[in-house]
């Protein structure tokens, strides 16, 4: 069974701060009783940043973590399995990851498991039945997304497809979820595919490759890697046509500003990772959730509509970092205050 929730949606100043692999976050200034270890294979993206900030806030504002045991770096799934194992071989009480490739950490998730050590995946669905699974609806992040932009384009034509990772289950969902509304539109066919990575200069690099071979567009989706995008749309004076994107900062400025853009920001906050780590204390506190898995819906803010306008104006702040989703806490599952997740700090820091 899956829960769904609604995301509230605040501006934040971050301040991006990567975690050292397997970095234990002081425990002698903490008064908890738990120390909770971190998997994740993504460094340097906006995105994976919040979401390790969010972390770190809700494990302090928990009062119930005495440490954090952090991996947090660029590794496929093979990288991640010798980081389970490895906070598994430091005896944490829990690890919340964001899984590389459900399947190639699989066996490190029910290892994890037997040694009485709870399990949470965020962001990513795992095919490991002990974990649990706390994660924005991918699946339906992509088909609110991509059905806008095909009636934006007058449900024919030709889009440009931005994915994310290959491999990763986030990816794999959004794929779902884009095909899903593309049967809906017979006539929108996909002009091309390519992976980005979820990296900034592999996209921007994509797209400028794309438009230098000057084969026409009528729309782009994009897997939250969009305000680069943009960026070459102005940069090339290529012809503005209607983009979807995340609810990051600069994206969610872009539409405010950009003469003659039209798009979409669809929420996908990083903020899950400090839901996770609720998650994963509610369990060691005897709290076990009724569903195994629980999904935070998305919305959509377009700069087509009156309504749209204004959701897009009242989350727009210039000085956050452009990468950085606007969406800093989720009702019922985060507690920290504005400050602590700008600061990106947990126990003991």
């Amino acid at each position: 069974m899956k829960r769904h929730l609604t995301v509230a949606s605040l501006p934040i100043i971050p301040l991006l701060a990567g975690a050292a692999l397997l970095a234990s976050v002081g425990a002698s200034a903490a008064a908890g009783k738990y120390t909770i270890g971190i998997s994740n294979t993504v460094q340097g993206n906006g995105w994976r940043e919040e979401m390790i900030c969010a972390m770190k806030a809700q494990a302090l504002a928990s009062g119930e973590v005495a440490k954090l045991n952090i991996a947090h770096r660029n590794t496929d799934a093979a990288g991640q399995l010798e980081d389970i194992r490895n906070l598994i071989s430091a005896k944490v009480n829990a690890i919340v990851v964001n899984p590389a490739d459900p399947a190639g950490i699989k066996a490190g998730l029910e290892e994890a498991t037997k040694a009485g050590i709870v399990v949470v995946a965020v962001d990513q669905a795992v095919t490991e039945p002990s974990a649990y699974i706390i994660s924005n609806n991918q699946e339906q992040y992509a088909y609110l997304g991509a059905k806008w932009l095909f009636q934006q384009m007058g449900g024919k034509g030709e889009v440009f497809y931005m994915r994310g990772a290959a491999g990763a289950s986030a990816d794999s969902d959004r794929d779902k979820g884009f095909k899903k509304a593309l049967a809906e539109f017979p006539d929108v066919k996909v002009a091309q595919e390519v992976f980005t990575g979820w990296q900034q200069d592999q996209a921007k690099q994509q797209i400028l490759s794309f438009l230098a071979t000057g084969t026409p567009i009528n729309g782009i989706w994009t897997s939250g890697i969009d305000n680069v995008i943009v960026d070459a749309l102005v940069e090339q004076q290529a012809p503005m046509v209607p983009v979807v994107g995340a609810d990051n900062a600069g994206f969610v400025g872009q539409l405010n500003t950009v003469k003659g853009l039209v798009g979409a920001a669809v929420t996908n906050p990083g903020s899950i990772g400090g839901a996770g780590v609720t998650l994963a204390l509610q369990i060691l506190d005897g709290k076990k959730p009724a569903q195994q898995t629980v999904l935070v819906d998305p919305q959509l803010w377009d700069n087509a509509t009156d309504e749209g306008k204004a959701k897009l104006k009242a989350a727009a702040d210039p000085s956050l970092s452009p990468e950085w989703p606007v969406s800093i806490s989720i009702p019922d599952w985060t507690t920290y205050t504005k400050d602590q997740i700008v600061a990106c700090k947990g126990p003991g820091e």
